[in-house]
């Protein structure tokens, strides 16, 4: 199987915007640190990852439908950290971030 050229380009845009989801990965895995994290801009992140995954196959492109598939597990996981942490209690706030 030979890859054109565009294809190689969108597998490297797809590894670079891909890997820049592993620091806040981490990031909140570790310090179990939500707060500052948008739920409404993760959810709508996920769902668009999601459609760009049916996308990716529908049209038969590797680097879109592999890109796809690992941000979505790295954008559902910081999903399910922030609905689980931010229901833990947090010294010194009264107050829940939305």
């Amino acid at each position: 199987m030979q890859m054109d050229f565009l294809e190689l380009i969108g597998l490297a845009a797809g590894c670079c915007t891909t890997a820049a989801f592993f620091p806040q990965v981490l990031h909140t895995w570790r310090t179990r640190s939500v707060a500052d994290l948008s739920l409404r801009m993760y959810l709508l992140f996920t769902l668009g990852v999601v459609l760009w995954l049916v996308y990716g196959i529908r049209i038969g492109s590797l680097a879109v439908t592999l890109a796809n598939a690992v941000t979505l597990v790295l954008a559902a996981s910081i999903l399910v950290m922030k609905l689980v942490y931010d229901k833990s209690p947090r010294k010194g706030s009264g107050r829940r971030s939305k």
